[in-house]
């Protein structure tokens, strides 16, 4: 059954965020007048570059050149708004972006205090610059979201009472919804799906290698941690309990709230973050096991509103998983672990260290196989050490590198996700209840500048099938003789600084006249079903505009790792709530 109809927001603009060309609008109805451009922010400004000094006969050391977007990237702020606060966001296989606020962190627009609360979402046409808003039949605000093999994105959880609601006491917690959505992309409309057993509030989805869908964690209806996981086929299956394997019956384990999972190549599910206790799933036997410790974090520390990215996975590492996971706690940290998956006895090692410390920040990965690194700040919340100092980071060579800096504080409620013409856009930021930062940033990285700053000519892509299947080879069409990668990212579904659908899968090709002939792997586990953004891309580099193809075919079964897991408890199973909506003094309680 459709949720609700759809109301009509159109922002008319005079430049394009895709490939190029002049953007237009049309409509039945009169439209809306160009807003005029985005003033400029006055809490922190853009740092003037520092020219470079005329040299001198004395031997002083050469300066350090203005960064260029040739070797940094560029920054850019949108000449329009976001009308709805983006505390979600999901890339469609249409090219649109889902936005989805809910209630938007606003207690006053929720039961009990509204009767009539004003819940939304909208899809954002990043080529034409219309944002079409509608409201929604339930609050969607903190649930968890991720793309169907079909291309329709299942949500689920959401608000039942804010907990500043309950009783009037501000140290109870949120209270979870069991609801369930489809959005459908080509209506662009909400349907009802079935409810979860209990609710649901901060829960992760993750695909399974299989197609099918995981909801793990959660607030229930009555505050309490969810300590279990479903998994969503044509319904919901029963309740699988969070506690691991091979403990006394009486030892407790609490997940954290939207944990930081990734389904690895085996077909396993590895829970990364932000606890400092990493966990293995086997959704054949549907049992969790303690696998590994973080080193950041023992006894007091966490990294809660850090990030976690699942590092390209392709032919030249032989398909290897590494996990990388990023900043949090709060005080933020700015350090880095990294583990390794394709080993039985994994542990995590200390990466390079960002720039700046982070928390409430966002990492997405690019075409080339980096990762962006921005947002967040030193201290939670704290708009005066916000890290706008944005970073790449290079799995190939272990190392951080500068990407400039964003204008726009992002704190809590920011959202980051890369767009089919290879830039990122970067976008809110909900510290206070019921006001949000309105400005859209977008990232183009230094991949699309020439060494002179102009824009590098792009590899193009002309034709390719929109159906390809496991095993199978399928030829991309391309006048480039000079493509070095063809990788497969899956469309992303981000909130509260965690991407829980993005992964990054290199192709195997041979050169054909024309083109060439790429070969999908044959494990689902490896690439789920469903569709991805391709791209190719040349020798320098530059990525191509993607095309998105879907994948299908005969699915590959769990071939578990037989990792070695933790035989000792950990010191501290049972953590008390991080809930960032509850006041400050009540937040650094709640780990």
């Amino acid at each position: 059954m459709k949720m609700c109809g759809k109301l009509v927001l159109i922002l008319w603009i005079g430049a394009l965020i895709g490939c190029g060309g002049t953007s237009s609008t049309t409509s039945s109805i009169t439209p809306t007048p160009a807003p005029a451009p985005a003033p400029t922010p006055t809490p922190t400004p853009t740092p003037t570059p520092t020219p470079t000094p005329t040299p001198t006969p004395t031997p002083t050391p050469t300066p350090t050149p203005t960064p260029t977007p040739t070797t940094q990237g560029q920054w850019s702020t949108l000449p329009y708004t976001m009308p709805i606060k983006p505390i979600h966001a999901a890339r469609l296989n249409t090219g649109k972006v889902l936005v989805i606020a809910g209630s938007g962190n606003d207690r006053h627009n929720a039961f009990p205090i509204s009767t009539n609360p004003d819940y939304e979402a909208a899809v954002w046409d990043t080529q034409s610059g219309t944002i079409m808003a509608q409201r929604i039949a339930w609050d969607m605000f903190c649930n968890g979201a991720s793309t169907m093999p079909d291309g329709r994105v299942l949500i689920q959880g959401g608000t039942s009472v804010y907990g500043t609601e309950i009783a009037g006491n501000a140290d109870t917690p949120f209270e979870g919804l069991a609801n369930s959505a489809i959005f459908d992309p080509t209506t662009e409309m909400f349907s009802a799906a079935e409810s979860t057993a209990h609710g649901r509030w901060y829960p992760t989805l993750t695909e399974l290698g299989d197609g099918r869908i995981m909801t793990t964690s959660g607030l229930d209806e009555n505050g309490n941690v969810n300590n279990t996981s479903e998994i969503y086929s044509a319904g919901w299956g029963p309740e699988i309990p969070g506690n691991p394997s091979g403990f006394d019956p009486s030892f407790v384990f609490n997940f954290s709230l939207y944990p930081r999972m990734h389904l690895l190549p085996t077909g396993q599910v590895f829970l990364s973050a932000p606890l400092p206790e990493t966990l293995i799933f086997d959704p054949t036997k549907q049992t969790w096991a303690f696998l590994a410790g973080t080193i950041y974090g023992e006894v007091t520390g966490s990294r809660f509103y850090g990030s976690s990215v699942l590092l390209p996975m392709t032919p030249e590492n032989n398909y290897d998983p590494k996990v990388i996971i990023l900043g949090g706690d709060n005080p933020a940290t700015k350090t880095t672990e990294i583990i390794d998956l394709g080993q039985p006895s994994p542990v995590w090692v200390s990466g390079p260290p960002m720039a700046v410390p982070r928390v409430e920040m966002e990492a997405t990965l690019l075409p080339n196989g980096k990762v962006l690194v921005s947002g967040g700040s030193g201290v939670d919340e704290d708009a005066g050490t916000a890290s706008l100092q944005a970073e790449i980071y290079d799995p190939r060579t272990n190392s951080f590198s500068s990407a400039r800096s964003n204008v726009f504080p992002r704190l809590y409620h920011n959202i980051q996700l890369l767009l089919p013409d290879g830039t990122v856009f970067l976008a809110g930021s909900n510290p206070a209840q019921g006001s949000y930062e309105k400005h859209i940033e977008i990232y183009k990285p230094a991949y699309l500048f020439n060494a002179d700053n102009n824009p590098a000519v792009r590899p193009t892509i002309t034709s390719v099938p929109l159906g390809v299947t496991y095993g199978g080879t399928f030829t991309v069409a391309t006048p480039n003789t000079d493509i070095a990668s063809v990788v497969l990212i899956k469309p992303g579904s981000v909130t509260h600084s965690f991407d829980m659908d993005q992964r990054l899968v290199g192709l195997s090709f041979t050169a054909v006249t024309g083109g060439l002939t790429a070969t999908v792997p044959s494990n689902s586990n490896l690439t789920p079903p469903g569709y991805y953004m391709l791209f190719v891309v040349n020798k320098a580099g530059v990525p191509s505009v993607a095309s998105f193809v879907h994948i299908s075919g005969a699915l590959a079964p769990v071939a578990a790792m037989a990792f070695r897991p933790l035989n000792t408890a950990p010191l501290h199973p049972a953590h008390m709530l991080h809930v960032t909506e509850s006041p400050l003094p009540w937040r650094g309680k709640m780990h």
